[in-house]
């Protein structure tokens, strides 16, 4: 085994074998951490964007937060009840992007899976940022170096998921219920304390908001309209990671339609009572946030802040308000707020894998998105997710602030068009039933998707009006790039069927066979390579020489000649030194000269067993194999002759196929004769 194999089984441990797929697949318990980290991390900077946006009225406009709050509950309570029907409807792992194919066409499924992978993207670039942002402020070293931090983290995530989605899972399930289980101590014991009048104010609470430009009088009804959509787009973040269960149903243990279910019903409960248990306790101990690049307008006591002010996230005022006189309490929150952050980037390298595999399936993404890995795990697509976010996160300099602007329209898109599309499946089913009990299910399902449809119309709307300056055009930009990007492939993938399309002219066959094989020395790899295409009988064959030097040339023929070689060898000069130029041009005149037939052209090569011996020969083979490639009517064959290094290497190989390791036995790779099985 090489250092290379070595380092690949310790990073991501031993292959799977196909027929282990059953034993990845994730119980409830596993799959809520797993699915819900997403959705659940928003109540960590959701409740933020929420007061930035209020802020820009002054504090008093802080008195509308439960009421947006609200709204995005139940906006939320209606897309996760929309989603129920859709896991029961879809149970394939489609999610949105099925949903809208089979019911509204290619077109708009290409749509729906440009808007879902610019999300998963987006989802990962703005977890990981606000996890560094955390990270950062809790560790004065990591100031100014957020962005290398965040992509290291992003480059951890990937490293996890490679080894395969349970694996991965178990091991995010402890901080995921960790961060439930403080949320929830510090969410209850705050409304103790606020329902015994004992909850104390924020550390921010005497800090005075200077309104924002333009909203120094007092609010018009047109003007309130406008703050209240700008602050609702921005809290809406909180839905995204709800669709992340539909399209991540075949992870489920069966039935995994309805653990699906259940488990999106116990996400959406969850999210939405630490979302509004937030907000009420933030502005009930008077949280002041504003947005990070206008700290001029925060003043204490008459005078500005310090350059240097600390502006404290919701969660961590709450958490300290909450928990006076017990710091514990308060470092547990803060720690568990930051991991979940960051593992809420799992819930996307979870879905865009499986989306990517379904796309590559329906000819819309590169075949290779659709291969799994040693770990079983969609690998390429993992590494694919990983390059992108990273990408953007150096872009945005791990900046959530400015990643926000970009975020939720997508999944909004897909949110509306899924809806759609579930009416329309709705519809046509109730056309062949006739049962009265289940057409009356059908038709509660299809009014569950209208309302959903209608609340996510308006959110989209407002999403797209609020925020389409300050940067979703970037990610309307994007989406449309993903848009034409798999439409050309597909077109590709389809214009290159119908070339490969069988008819019976392809089984005619060439009037002769023009063999060519490729001479540099008369030594042992020549004498095989000519053996070998006189054992395939051709018309014609014949060595093949590019002579550079007069020398050379002239004692080739020499020893050509002694050993009474019965094939002809012809000679190409080459006064400008090339060698791939003259064989080409040689196979292009031969078939040239009888469009019917074949050339057959075979290159010697050697086999080597280490790497950088492969650096060292067939170098000319490889760039002659490549021109030929492109050349009608040629076929290339290359005639291995295997070097005592590729012996050695190959020897190694087997004995390490056949030793015994510990644990070989319990793991089922070894029979207890000791003899080694098949699964490798």
């Amino acid at each position: 085994m090489s250092v290379g194999d070595v380092s690949k089984r310790i990073l991501l441990g031993r292959k799977l074998r196909s027929s282990q797929l059953g034993e990845t697949l994730l119980p409830k318990r596993i799959a809520l951490p797993v699915f819900a980290s997403d959705a659940l991390s928003s109540v960590a900077y959701a409740p933020d964007e929420v007061f930035i946006m209020l802020s820009l009225a002054g504090a008093s406009a802080y008195v509308w937060s439960w009421k947006v709050a609200l709204a995005i509950a139940i906006v939320m309570a209606a897309v996760i009840a929309s989603y129920r029907q859709t896991v029961h409807a879809y149970p394939s792992g489609g999610g949105d992007y099925e949903v809208a194919k089979v019911n509204l066409g290619m077109t708009a499924g290409t749509t729906v899976a440009s808007a879902l992978l610019v999300d998963y993207v987006l989802t990962v670039a703005v977890s990981i940022s606000a996890g560094a942002q955390y990270a950062a402020s809790a560790v004065p070293a990591l100031s100014g170096h957020e962005a290398s931090f965040a992509a290291g983290l992003v480059v951890l995530l990937m490293a996890m998921n490679l080894r395969g989605i349970r694996e991965s899972g178990s091991f995010f399930a402890l901080p995921t219920y960790a961060f439930m289980v403080a949320m929830a101590a510090m969410v209850g014991w705050g409304l103790w304390q606020w329902w015994n009048g004992d909850l104390r104010p924020a550390e921010s609470a005497d800090i005075t908001i200077t309104p924002a430009e333009g909203f120094e009088g007092p609010l018009t009804t047109l003007g309130l309209m406008i703050l209240l959509a700008r602050a609702f787009s921005s809290g809406a973040a909180a839905l995204t990671g709800v669709e992340a269960v539909a399209n991540g149903v075949p992870a489920f243990r069966r039935p995994k339609s309805r653990n699906a279910a259940t488990t999106l019903a116990l996400l959406g409960a969850i999210a939405i009572a630490m979302m509004v248990s937030v907000i009420v306790l933030a502005r009930e101990i008077g949280v002041r946030l504003v947005d990070p690049d206008e700290f001029d307008r925060l003043s204490r006591g008459g005078q500005p802040l310090p350059a240097d002010y600390d502006q404290h996230t919701v969660i961590s005022q709450i958490a300290e308000s909450v928990f006076t006189g017990f710091p514990p309490g308060f470092y547990l929150t803060v720690t568990v707020t930051g991991v979940i952050l960051v593992l809420a980037a799992n819930t996307a390298f979870n879905g865009f894998p499986v989306l990517g595999s379904i796309l590559a399936q329906d000819g819309l993404a590169p075949r290779a998105l659709g291969s799994r890995g040693d770990r079983l795990a969609y690998s390429n697509g993992i590494v694919f997710l990983a390059g992108m976010a990273i990408a953007l996160i150096w872009v945005f300099d791990a900046e959530p602030t400015r990643l926000i602007q970009l975020y939720i329209v997508g999944v909004f898109v897909s949110f509306n068009l899924s809806q759609l599309g579930m009416i329309r499946h709705w519809t046509r089913e109730l056309q062949g039933e006739h049962d009265p009990a289940v057409r009356r299910r059908m038709q509660r399902s299809r009014v569950i998707n209208a309302t959903g449809l209608s609340f996510t119309a308006v959110v989209l709307v407002i999403v797209l009006i609020t925020k389409f300056f300050a940067g979703a055009w970037i990610t309307i930009l994007a989406m449309g790039t993903f848009y034409v990007l798999m439409r050309a492939i597909h077109q590709h993938y389809a214009q290159v069927a119908d070339e490969l399309a069988a008819d019976e002219e392809d089984r005619v066959l060439p009037t002769r066979v023009h063999a060519i094989v490729l001479v540099s020395k008369l030594h042992k790899p020549t004498l095989r390579a000519l053996a070998f295409a006189q054992a395939t009988r051709p018309n014609t064959l014949e060595g093949v020489y590019v002579a550079t030097d007069a020398q050379a040339t002239a004692r080739l023929m020499e020893e050509w000649d002694e050993r009474r070689m019965d094939v002809p060898l012809k000679v190409l000069h080459s006064p400008y030194r090339e060698l791939v130029r003259p064989v080409v041009e040689y196979a292009t005149a031969i078939r040239r000269a009888n469009p019917r037939g074949v050339v057959a052209v075979y290159i010697p090569e050697y086999v080597v067993g280490r790497w950088w011996e492969q650096l060292l020969h067939n170098q000319t083979a490889l760039r002659l194999k490549g021109r030929l490639l492109f050349t009608p009517g040629v076929m290339v064959t290359s005639v291995p002759f295997q070097l005592r290094s590729s012996q050695i290497a190959r020897e190694r190989d087997e004995r390490d196929d056949f030793r015994v390791r510990p644990g070989d036995l319990r793991s089922g790779r070894v029979d207890p004769r000791g003899k080694r099985g098949r699964d490798r």
